[in-house]
């Protein structure tokens, strides 16, 4: 696999705002605020920003989408709110008098205001849903898409792990609601199987062992990247045998019927690539603006590389080879049963 996919352990400010959806200016006031703890620095001074960093902005990303006050999500993530999200705050949907300028009909004004008035209320219902999700599956799960929550829905109580739901929030931003309610079936295999969920910690763990003690061609590599492989083998075998094959067909129906042909059904992501430095924050400023919000806005679908070199994992020069070769060995997997097929070879 190309090195350009293997993830950097720790992004600048920029990128991490880019990834999230925001500004690299609400990301410094989220550090004045106390919302996020200010990270390590380079040795230029410029903010450093990890996996856990990423995974907080991402779920105040999420809040504040929700309606959230930042004050309430910072006395949540303290643990000095023991109320729940119940705030709401609502979004600018834009400056109705700016229709007027240059307009001298009065009712075409009035016609603006009232469209104006007419988003902010829609804005207001889905933040209203949004709570009612979260009050009845749980804060977190709730933030995630409907999509993706309803997929969760009937597990067993503590079954689903945060690791499982930090997991959904990253792939959501990357692929979208569709991606994640997909990748949800693998979560409700390991919810509902324990011997599962054992061997994916034993794997977890011989991954996480993989330290920067351990060089890249230390035999240990191999030998977890064949355990990696061979687990997601087993694990994929119980998701197609549970029938959730059929499941997330009816997934992508559904997703299809939803999101008519032209839709975008990709996350939003911004473009910004500002550093941190002191001057010209730029681009739309304000915390947790909502997706696709704002005037000028820009919209382009994330690649896989775009997304690996935005998102930070603390991943050793020897777990990045492992994963490598893992991956090497499900390709290897899909040639050999690709040439065996008998639709390749209809007169053999």
């Amino acid at each position: 696999m190309s090195s350009s996919f293997i993830p950097p352990r720790q992004v600048a400010i920029g990128d991490a705002a880019s990834f999230v959806g925001t500004t690299p200016r609400a990301i410094r006031h989220y550090h004045a605020l106390g919302l996020l703890p200010e990270p390590l620095r380079d040795g230029g001074g410029r903010r450093r920003y990890d996996y856990d960093a990423m995974i907080r902005l991402l779920w105040i990303r999420k809040m504040t989408d929700a309606g959230i006050a930042l004050g309430d999500i910072r006395d949540a993530f303290a643990g000095a709110s023991a109320g729940g999200p119940a705030a709401l705050d609502s979004v600018d949907a834009g400056a109705p008098d700016r229709a007027a300028a240059g307009q001298g009909d009065v009712a075409d004004v009035l016609e603006q205001l009232e469209a104006t008035l007419e988003a902010k209320e829609a804005e207001l219902q889905r933040q209203r849903a949004a709570v009612r999700r979260m009050r009845a599956l749980g804060s977190r799960t709730g933030l995630l898409d409907e999509f993706v929550s309803r997929r969760l829905t009937g597990l067993p109580e503590g079954s689903l792990r945060q690791d499982d739901l930090d997991a959904l929030l990253v792939t959501e931003r990357i692929f979208g609601p569709l991606g994640a309610a997909v990748q949800a079936g693998r979560f409700v295999a390991l919810a509902t199987r324990p011997e599962l969920r054992a061997e994916s910690d034993r794997v977890d763990a011989a991954e996480a062992a993989l330290d920067d003690t351990v060089a890249v061609d230390d035999p240990r590599v191999a030998e977890v990247a064949a355990e990696r492989h061979a687990f997601e083998g087993v694990l994929l075998a119980v998701i197609e045998e549970s029938g959730q094959d059929s499941e997330d067909d009816a997934l992508v129906a559904a997703w299809d019927e939803l999101h008519p042909e032209g839709a975008d059904p990709e996350p939003d992501t911004d473009t910004d690539t500002d550093t941190d430095t002191d001057t010209g924050a730029g681009g739309r400023a304000g915390s947790g603006s909502g997706s696709g919000s704002g005037s000028g806005g820009r919209r382009r679908s994330r690649s896989l590389a775009d997304a690996v070199g935005l998102m930070p994992y603390d991943f050793s020069p020897a777990r990045a080879r492992c994963l490598e070769l893992a991956l090497e060995l499900s390709l290897a997997d899909a040639v050999d049963e690709s040439s065996t097929s008998p639709e390749l070879h209809p007169g053999g």
